[in-house]
């Protein structure tokens, strides 16, 4: 091949992977994590660690806390290749996929969070009413706060229904893939 078009096909290349690390980081993602899964999507094959240090200019080991981080968020995974005795990850090549991993893992993060805030919270607010000797007007702010727990607890029921939802693929009965 030429040497003119196959510099264009890096250059494009190059400019694909910055692109997706640009949107990852709209996501709530690092660049770092768009950049290795924009590397290893381009690559087109499942990549080690060293392959992806090399790629990057990154050590090793802040390779493998970047690839800790893309497999927490589902957007990589270990794979399995035979006569291969390194680690080799791979990314999702749909990305619409990608797209609802990303989101729904970080949703789940947060639901999970925040139900143990909710249930600390609300169990604590329940003993002081039970145990303490409340004036009206303490007591009426306790009940707010529980009220409002409740509608926090039924928010994060809907968040985990819509997480249900966007996960199971049903999202694209509703919102077709183009």
């Amino acid at each position: 091949m030429d040497e003119k078009p196959l510099k264009l096909i890096n250059q494009a290349k190059e400019q694909y992977i910055e692109k997706i690390a640009d949107n990852m980081r709209t996501y709530g993602v690092s660049t770092t994590v768009g950049r290795v899964l924009g590397i290893i999507y381009m690559n087109r094959k499942p990549m080690t660690l060293d392959e992806l240090s090399a790629a990057t200019g990154m050590s090793k080991t802040r390779m493998s806390q970047v690839v800790r981080e893309m497999l927490d968020i589902n957007i990589a995974e270990k794979v399995f290749e035979k006569g291969v005795r390194k680690d080799i990850y791979d990314v999702e090549s749909d990305y619409y996929e990608t797209f609802i991993s990303i989101f729904t893992s970080n949703w789940r993060k947060t639901i999970n969070r925040n139900k143990i805030f909710e249930k600390k919270l609300s169990r604590e607010l329940s003993l002081l009413k039970e145990h303490e000797e409340l004036s009206p007007e303490v007591e009426a702010s306790v009940n707010e706060l529980l009220k409002e727990m409740k509608v926090w607890s039924d928010y994060y029921q809907w968040l985990t229904r819509l997480v249900d939802f966007f996960e199971s693929g049903e999202i694209f009965e509703h919102v077709p893939k183009s």
